[in-house]
């Protein structure tokens, strides 16, 4: 199938060439068509499978016919769980709508109410958004839904592990009923389903894969680690392998993310931190400064997890575990990306034995077990003794830093491992006092009821 087969406006065709694509994917081919024909939709779809253009390209096709409605508000509102998928889809509409006029405006939480305001002040089309901060607006009256014709919801079983989903359903509750409704969800079933049925008018399903068909091109691999010395070890021998080109550490924490990212920064590295702490602009920076090769490893919660597309990451490193099997599906599809093969290694000791078999049930995958000549486990859980590949040695070269230094990182001034440990083996600095209890499986924190937009 071609993009052409698929009726879209000239203009849209044109954009799509220039930007480099011949053929549709399998959600794109699939989804368009529907959308195109007024159905509302559901679909399970990861972000790597061109989702985005699935639901964009079709939004402009409706935006190239004028609307009736005499309004200011937008006709498209696309609603994101975090800001830098926000910004990707925002990209996306400028990118495939470049020759129709379209004004396009995002609302995001650490942008200034002064210039969201004005933005929201003059004509919108396309309306990119995340719940709390667009909450924020509608409260006081600043937004027009009259001319609404499309509502999509972007990686809504997201939005509603982050607490969002009281949000989401005040937002739909302001648009037209007259509206189109898209949701995209990397599952369709349980709380999803139940949102689906209240948001949406006789939807259309699609899912294009079973969960565990995907990543066939990412190597997973799995490291046992003893203590926070030991994992600081790895890290460091990981990092210093010539193999790894650009990486992204997952921490469960803010406070580690920093922390962590200082101490490789510290060590020479071309580190940075980023989660949900930095404010709009620094995001932005560190984000750029990736794309463009300046940053070799970032350290990251998972609000980095979605809507980060670089090329070269090589290498994703789960320093700790996500508490949500779903999370590990979308951090290690930040490598791998664009036909490109990746690595995806995980730290796990033995408190991590339940997080673990979720994520593996999940994907229905063992992950297999490497070692490091002389960085090897002094325990390993008994569960672990049938498991497949156990023993094999990681084919990175060592590090000549790391062996034998001890554990941790040291600098010659600190050392992170032999910083104090919060519960759960967190970084906490020496003499601090903190309340900030972190689980014990290593789990990234969850974000039930908490506002992020």
């Amino acid at each position: 199938m071609s993009f052409e087969s698929l009726n879209l406006n000239p203009s849209i065709l044109k954009a799509i060439v220039e930007s480099g694509y011949t053929e549709p994917t399998a959600i794109q081919s699939e989804a368009i068509p529907v959308v195109l024909a007024g159905h509302d939709l559901m679909a399970s779809a990861q972000t790597g499978t061109g989702k985005t253009a699935a639901f964009m390209l079709p939004a402009l096709h409706k935006l190239a016919t004028p609307s009736a409605v005499k309004s200011k508000g937008p006709r498209v509102l696309v609603l994101t769980p975090t800001r830098e998928l926000a910004t990707q889809v925002n990209d996306a509409a400028r990118k495939y709508g470049k020759t129709l006029r379209v004004n396009t405006v995002s609302i995001l939480g650490g942008m200034p109410y002064p210039l969201q305001n004005k933005l929201l002040s003059g004509f919108v089309d396309i309306l990119v958004a995340t719940p709390g901060r667009l909450i924020d607006h509608i409260d006081r009256g600043r937004i027009d839904f009259s001319r609404l014709e499309m509502l999509i919801l972007d990686e809504a079983d997201r939005m509603l592990d982050m607490g969002f989903i009281e949000d989401v359903e005040k937002i739909a509750a302001a648009t037209p009923a007259s509206r189109q409704t898209l949701l995209f969800s990397a599952t369709l079933d349980g709380n999803i389903g139940k949102l689906a049925t209240r948001l949406l008018k006789d939807p259309k399903r699609i899912q294009i894969a079973a969960q565990q068909d995907r990543h066939e091109n990412i190597e997973q691999r799995l490291h046992y680690v003893d203590d926070l010395a030991h994992k600081n070890r790895l890290l460091q021998h990981l990092v210093t392998d010539t193999d790894l080109k650009q990486a992204i550490v997952f921490t469960s924490t803010k406070r580690d993310a920093d922390m962590l990212a200082e101490d490789l920064f510290a060590q020479g590295h071309s580190a940075a931190a980023l989660h949900g702490d930095m404010n709009q602009g620094a995001r932005n920076r560190t984000l750029t400064k990736l794309r463009r090769g300046g940053i070799r490893i970032l350290v990251a919660t998972d609000v980095a997890a979605r809507g980060i597309d670089v090329p070269g990451i090589s290498h994703v490193i789960n320093f700790d575990l996500p508490k949500f099997a779903e999370d590990y599906v979308h951090r290690i599809g930040r490598t791998g990306r664009a036909g490109a093969s990746g690595i995806a290694v995980s730290f796990a000791s033995h408190k991590d034995m339940m997080h673990l078999k979720r994520i593996e049930r999940f994907t229905g995958q063992n992950i297999t077990l490497h070692t490091v000549p002389g960085m090897e486990p002094k325990r390993i859980p008994r569960a672990e003794a049938p498991r497949s590949g156990q023993g094999r040695k990681f084919s990175g070269k060592p590090g000549g830093s790391s062996a034998g230094n001890g554990g941790g990182y040291n600098n010659g001034n600190r050392s992170a491992a032999g910083q104090p440990r919060r519960e759960g083996g967190g970084y906490a600095r020496s003499g601090e006092r903190t309340s900030e209890k972190r689980p014990n499986s290593g789990g990234a924190a969850h974000h039930s009821g908490r506002r992020h937009g």
